[in-house]
């Protein structure tokens, strides 16, 4: 028999209910897991037979902890015999025993994400499609797997008025037809997506009864985990499977760590479980066993703002534990300097680096931590994604810059030639490479001068090339006037080449990212170019930016991502079912966090405030969370609001961190003297002369002064008159810098 003198009293009897349907609210942190493999060994040791327990969760490593864990309590060949693994896992198994009742070979295959795509854009070209911009196959699959979710069928998209009309205004007339040529392409093929397992699976029970009940049958208990992201189609396959009554239910979750929206979940799944299923008894596991008391009470007083949850008081019997730090910084600049110096601090006193994580919103915000993690030796991951550098979008435009710098680049040409798509297919870029292999020249010597080379190539294709080529001479024309900074070329290159403008026109999440990640780029090109003019008046070539990021890039790539423990980067999403000691929330601000799309929707401002919950319960033992008053954006900066989400959290779990955080609201005045570009001074022929002050700008030795990007400093010391005039100032948290005055953006403190 299970020893079950383990589990605390809301545990034990959540465990023990198995003669009702029952709703587990399981808060962060509350032995979720071991409720469901302890009451699996509960029904096993009550006379269920192994394969009468279905068990369903949404990720193999789930799974395979759970079939772990049970194994060790009851043996391995008990645990083999139960229905348990992912949705898509166990419904592919009843798919491939009832094949011929839905039409497909035994032997259906599956097609992955990418197979999917690549089967829409040959159906698209099909059918005449433009698949570059209007219709590109990533959407449109997005658009196929909402439907598929939503258990809408093809001849339901079509015969749905309203669907064809969102379809009209969104420029995608033609989407429904697509869908049903994908739809009957698979079908031909005996080929299944991921979405389909579901859909047929449904649409099996539906339309034979009879073998839903079989299943039905054998199903004498279904426990599901993770309810509160099942989506529409997943949630009516368990309403099919219980319809008969002669089974129960068992579902655990968390509507407060509903954040998967975006994916089709729906977290009325969990809401109105006990509407569906009246006899349904609840149990909530109110425990915290992960963080301490304070960072469970901060994370109960921001949850209780949503109107729709179901209510619960989740505790910590832990240790009380700090205070949530919450730390202002006058940029966005400043703000990653500080949580780098904390979290090397971290790190120097003991604290492993995999114990430490920083958390945001969006992808694009990684590049300044990293930054700043680096230049402290500091060794970090981005966890579920590419270092910043290292993503396509960025190496892409990064490309240009280096091709505008060195025409001869062939690597830089060959991955910029065809982005975005103008039509110079792989046979044109071969004859181009054999071309230039057989005169022993680069690329761009053949393509800049096709008259004098035979390539082979066909006019149409010539006169592409040719336009790239024009383009590509136009922006490096351009790049070498007096004057052009490398903002100035990063702002030419996107808007000539049509990066902006492709990316601009989709609602495709990934392309959404893509956008964020350009825009966070020509925010650090115009911090540099900017950096640089204020402490030399120096402008920042396209040549001395590519430089310089070059050195930080090949740090990245030549690093070992096998040696050590590393600090972890990552998306609130993707934290996700992790715990750390130490949490670092970033970019807490009105438009990043909660994300400018969803201010006017209260369901999309609930969803944002539990993914607030859900980053603040990953913490353990110390929690911090940052916001910048001023934030660089699209290369200007910006005024910045403090998150609502701050204000949420009951003010006596907060304690604002570090010198001059008085109040959420105050905004300083900042001096911009908008800087007129112009060659570099000529080099100062003696020795600087020291002064007390500079009444010319106002300030003295022993002023305090707030800069827009450094925050706060003091002036220790003052050189030159004039437009040569320097101040050094010790900042007190990015250091000491030196900034020539006719160009520095700072206010005069009291």
């Amino acid at each position: 028999m299970t020893d079950l003198t383990t589990l605390n009293d809301s545990q034990l009897a959540a465990v023990k209910c198995i003669d009702h349907p029952s709703l587990v609210v399981a808060g962060a942190g509350s032995g979720k897991t071991r409720v469901l493999t302890y009451k699996i060994a509960y029904l096993l040791d009550n006379g269920y037979e192994p394969s009468s327990i279905l068990a369903l969760t949404f990720t193999k490593k789930a799974a395979n902890e759970m079939k772990d864990r049970i194994a060790a309590m009851v043996g391995d060949d008990l645990a083999r015999r139960l229905w348990m693994g992912t949705f898509h896992s166990v419904f592919m198994r009843i798919l491939q025993a009832e094949h011929e009742l839905i039409g497909f070979p035994r032997n259906f295959t599956i097609y992955d994400n990418t197979d999917s795509r690549s089967l829409i854009k040959a159906l698209l070209k099909e059918q005449g499609l433009d698949s570059n911009k209007q219709y590109k196959p990533a959407e449109v699959f997005s658009r196929i797997s909402n439907a598929k979710n939503s258990l809408i069928s093809p001849t339901k998209y079509l015969s749905d008025a309203r669907l064809a009309e969102y379809d009209r205004i969104s420029g995608k007339p033609a989407m429904g037809q697509i869908y049903k040529a994908y739809w009957e392409r698979c079908r031909q093929c005996g080929v299944m997506d991921f979405d389909d397992m579901l859909v047929y699976t449904y649409l099996l029970f539906e339309k034979h009864p009879e073998v839903c009940r079989h299943y039905s049958d054998i199903f004498r208990y279904i426990l599901v985990d993770e309810y509160q992201d099942t989506n529409f189609a997943q949630h009516k396959i368990m309403l099919q499977l219980t319809k008969g009554g002669k089974n129960n239910i068992c579902v655990v979750g968390d509507d407060a760590q509903s954040i998967y929206s975006f994916r089709g979940a729906k977290i009325d799944n969990i809401l109105t479980f006990t509407k569906l299923f009246p006899t349904a008894q609840v149990f909530k596991l109110e425990q915290n066993y992960r963080s301490t008391q304070n960072i469970v009470s901060a994370a109960n007083s921001l949850i209780l703002k949503n109107r729709r949850q179901i209510q619960k008081d989740t505790f910590s019997k832990g240790e009380v534990g700090d205070k949530l730090q919450l730390i202002r910084t006058q940029s966005d600049i400043e703000e990653a300097v500080v949580v780098a110096n904390r979290i090397k601090r971290l790190v120097d006193a003991g604290e492993p680096c995999e114990e430490i994580a920083i958390l945001y919103r969006t992808n694009s915000q990684s590049r300044a931590f990293e930054e700043e993690l680096r230049k402290r030796n500091v060794p970090y991951r981005v966890y579920g994604g590419q270092s910043f550098y290292q993503r396509k979008e960025i190496k892409d435009v990064l490309a240009y810059f280096r091709l505008l710098c060195n025409p001869n680049d062939d690597e830089s040409f060959k991955r910029v030639v065809n982005y975005p798509k103008r039509g110079i297919g792989g046979t044109t870029v071969d004859r181009l490479i054999a071309a230039a292999s057989q005169e022993g020249t680069s690329i761009w010597g053949i393509a800049s001068d096709l008259r004098h080379h035979d390539t082979g190539l066909s006019p149409s294709a010539a006169a592409k090339v040719g336009v790239f080529t024009d383009l590509i001479d136009g922006l490096r024309s351009y790049s070498l006037q007096d004057g052009v900074s490398a903002m100035d070329v990063a702002d030419k290159v996107l808007a000539a080449s049509g990066i902006r403008h492709e990316l601009a026109q989709s609602t495709d999440i990934e392309d959404v990212s893509k956008r964020e990640n350009i825009e966070e780029l020509c925010n650090a090109i115009a911090a540099y170019c900017s950096e640089q003019m204020e402490e030399a008046g120096r402008i920042v070539t396209v040549y001395d930016y590519i430089t310089e990021i070059s050195l930080l890039t090949d740090i990245e790539e030549n690093k070992d991502e096998d040696a050590g423990k590393k600090v972890n980067l990552m998306t609130i999403h993707a934290a996700k079912g992790l715990e750390f000691a130490d949490v670092f929330i970033v970019g807490m601000e009105e438009g990043l966090f909660p994300y400018v799309m969803d201010f006017e929707s209260p369901p999309h401002i609930e969803e944002e405030r539990r993914l607030c919950y859900v980053a603040i319960t990953r913490a353990k033992r110390r929690c911090c969370l940052s916001y910048a008053m001023t934030r660089m954006r699209f290369g200007k900066t910006e005024f910045c609001r403090p998150s609502r989400f701050i204000t949420d959290i009951d003010p006596s779990f907060l304690q604002l961190s570090g010198k001059g955080a008085k109040t959420y609201d105050d905004k300083p005045k900042i001096i911009v003297s908008k800087p007129t570009y112009h060659r570099m001074p000529a080099p100062e022929t003696s020795d600087p002369v020291e002064r007390a002050s500079s009444p010319e700008y106002g300030i003295s030795v022993g002023d305090r002064i707030r800069h827009e990007r450094f925050g706060t400093g003091t002036v220790v010391k003052i050189e030159n008159t004039g437009d040569s005039t320097k101040a050094h100032v010790e900042f007190e948290n990015v250091g000491s810098k030196q900034l020539l005055l006719k160009y520095a953006k700072f206010t005069k403190l009291d």
